[in-house]
């Protein structure tokens, strides 16, 4: 299940006056990239990440909304309420789309395709929110279902029709397919799935590697992906306990630095966001104090580190011993990167995106601001999925 042009459809709830309008959402200044645009806007060939001074030039008339990332995560917990209180399992993918699963469900309701029908109609008499459906066998064949259902329409892919429902559309319908790899499947003659479909699973693990054969095996519906009962997490934190207790201010301000900027990171992997920031300091003889600060949801490097020393100075006044400090990010919110979108410029967007790329591959203190360099390594699992860190091979033992 996916709510169509989800924020936009807020906004429109908010302000009936914006209906059938063409309305961008994200940064309002000419240096700022849309987040989100409503379908009026897209005739004009406009997209999300798309630069807004670019959008404003092919759409002059179109509405520009600095977005809220708090109205859209209000909206976006009232559907998960729904989905959660009528629903066996089901995974909330980020803030505005869910996996369900409803294996065995024939058992108590008329048709699985009826219940899924009756649970859309719920959610849009309850929110009056746009929401699309695809019901199928498999995550994949379901995702890209909903995207042929738009708007605001549902679809079932029956079993043992996932290839013929696949077959005609483009490659670049398959998840995991991006800009690079669309490219390199064109420049080779692909352009349909049905073509992938036709070919040895071999070749295009040849051409593409690991990530060939995944493709290869949704181009036939096959996935067996789970889908994963969801638990939202309230708080990721970070403390050190020190083994010799310190006034060390700048090995303090760089511990700190680091903290932040790993507990950011692991944020941006797992698609959250913070609104508030907590530091707590121990003394030696065992006083503990924290502070904390509200915030404009972010999951920013820059923004959070700045939060993190400026409630560091106003907590340490006394002149002891340090026996531990920590850093807690806590009133998490999910979304896709797109809710960064609102205040940040393009430039500084695909900074964070190429510094994340290279903590993916290289991990996570493969880039470092200067200040945490002397901090010894921050971080372990990732909170939100659990999956261990990656550890450059040179740094193995």
């Amino acid at each position: 299940m996916d709510l169509d042009t989800f924020f936009v459809s807020c906004e429109r709830l908010l302000d009936s006056r914006l209906n059938n309008r063409p309305v961008l959402i994200g940064g309002t200044s000419d240096r700022g990239v849309v987040a989100a645009c409503s379908y009026e806007a897209r005739v004009y060939g406009i997209h999300s990440a798309m630069p807004m001074k670019m959008a404003r030039l092919l759409c002059p008339d179109a509405v520009v909304i600095r977005g809220d990332s708090g109205t859209y995560s209000k909206f976006s917990n009232m559907v998960t309420e729904i989905v959660k209180e009528r629903s066996p399992i089901f995974e909330k993918s980020s803030i505005d789309e869910f996996y369900i699963d409803i294996t065995g469900m024939d058992r108590f309701v008329q048709t699985s395709y009826l219940w899924s029908k009756e649970l859309r109609e719920t959610i849009l008499k309850e929110t009056h929110l746009p929401i699309s459906f695809g019901l199928s066998t498999s995550k994949t064949v379901s995702k890209v279902g909903t995207g042929e259902a738009k708007p605001n329409n549902h679809i079932e892919i029956p079993e043992g029709n996932e290839m013929p429902f696949l077959a005609p559309l483009s490659i670049k319908k398959i998840p995991m397919v991006g800009d690079k790899t669309y490219h390199k499947l064109r420049s080779m003659g692909v352009e349909k799935i049905r073509t992938v479909q036709e070919m040895p699973m071999e070749l295009m693990e040849r051409v593409l590697g690991k990530n060939g054969a995944v493709i290869w095996k949704k181009a036939q519906g096959i996935d067996n992906t789970p889908v994963v009962a969801w638990s939202e997490r309230k708080s990721i934190s970070s403390e050190r306990t020190f083994e010799k207790d310190t006034t060390d201010i700048v090995k303090l301000r760089s511990l700190l630095v680091a903290m932040a900027e790993n507990l950011s990171y692991q944020l941006r992997k797992g698609n959250k966001l913070t609104a508030c920031v907590t530091l707590k300091i121990r003394y030696s003889d065992f006083q503990t104090y924290t502070k904390q600060k509200r915030i404009s949801y972010t999951s920013l490097d820059h923004t959070l580190i700045a939060v993190v020393l400026d409630l560091f100075d106003k907590v340490y006044e006394r002149r002891v011993l340090i026996r531990l400090i920590g850093v807690r990010f806590s009133n998490l919110v999910g979304g896709t990167y797109q809710i960064r979108l609102f205040e940040d410029s393009e430039k500084l967007i695909k900074l964070y995106q190429a510094m994340d790329h290279v903590r993916n591959r290289y991990g996570q203190n493969a880039v470092k601001r200067a200040i945490a360099m002397g901090s010894k390594n921050i971080g372990g699992m990732n909170p939100f999925n659990g999956q261990a860190p990656i550890i450059p091979a040179h740094r193995r033992e």
